[in-house]
C-alpha cells in the first residue's frame, strides 16, 4: 500500500508538470482512479482553494477599511500590513487560477474519451443514454467552469488597485498620502465585496457539481 501511495504521489507531481497527461491518467486508471473521479477531486481542490482565497480577500477588505477610517497612527506599520495583504492575495489568486486550469485539463480529457467511447457501443439504446448523460454532464461542467472563470476575472483589477495603494504609501508615508488614497480605498472595498460574491457563487456551483457527480460536498459557508 505504501508503494502504491508513493507511486501515485510521484505521478501526480511529475506528469502534469511534464505535460505527459496520457501517462498520468493511464497510471491513475491502473490504480483504479478514473477520469471522472479525478475531475471530482480537482473540483474539490479548486473549491477549497477559492475558500482560502475568499478568506484572504476578506482579510484584505478589513485592511482597506482601516485605511478609510485612519485618523492617525503608525503609517509605516499600515504600509507593511497592506503590502503583506497584497502579496498574500496575489499568491492566493495564483493558486485559484492553477486549480481551475487543472480542472479544465482533466475535464477536456474526460469528455474527449467519453465521446470516442460512444462508438464502441453495440446497443443503440445504451449509446443514446450515454450520449445524453455526456451532454448533461458537460452542460453542468460548463456552468461550473463559467462561474469559476468569472470569479477569476474579477481578481486582477482588485490586485492592481491594491498594488497602486501599496506603492503610493511606500513612497509617501505621510498624512497627505492617506488623504489621497482614502477615496480609492473605498472603491477597492466595493470591488473586493463584488469579488467575494463571485467567489461564493463559484464555490456554490462547485458544491452542486460535486454532489451531482456523486460526491458529498460540505455545507458551504456564506
Amino acid at each position: 500500500m505504501r508503494a502504491i501511495c508513493l507511486t501515485l504521489l510521484l505521478v501526480s507531481l511529475l506528469a502534469p508538470a511534464t505535460g505527459c497527461s496520457s501517462v498520468y491518467y493511464g497510471t491513475m486508471e491502473t490504480f483504479g482512479y478514473e477520469k471522472r473521479e479525478i475531475l471530482v477531486d480537482r473540483v474539490e481542490d479548486a473549491r477549497d482553494e477559492q475558500e482560502q482565497a475568499k478568506t484572504q480577500f476578506t482579510s484584505a477588505l478589513e485592511d482597506f477599511k482601516q485605511v478609510v477610517d485612519f485618523e492617525g497612527g503608525d503609517l509605516e506599520a499600515m504600509y507593511h500590513q497592506l503590502d503583506k495583504g497584497y502579496n498574500q492575495s496575489r499568491r492566493a489568486a495564483s493558486g485559484v487560477s492553477g486549480k481551475i486550469d487543472s480542472v479544465e485539463r482533466v475535464a477536456d480529457a474526460l469528455f474527449d474519451e467519453w465521446e470516442k467511447e460512444l462508438n464502441q457501443y453495440t446497443s443503440e439504446q445504451l449509446r443514446t443514454a450515454s450520449a445524453k448523460q455526456l451532454e448533461d454532464t458537460r452542460s453542468r461542467y460548463q456552468q461550473l467552469l463559467g462561474a469559476m472563470r468569472r470569479a477569476e476575472d474579477t481578481i486582477p483589477p482588485v490586485l492592481q488597485a491594491m498594488k497602486d495603494q501599496v506603492l503610493f504609501l511606500k513612497h509617501n508615508l505621510n498624512a497627505q498620502a492617506i488623504s489621497s488614497i482614502q477615496g480609492t480605498a473605498e472603491g477597492i472595498q466595493k470591488d473586493i465585496q463584488s469579488l467575494l460574491k463571485e467567489m461564493q457563487k463559484s464555490i456554490d456551483e462547485a458544491n452542486a457539481f460535486i454532489q451531482q457527480m456523486g460526491g458529498n460536498p460540505p455545507q458551504s459557508k456564506s
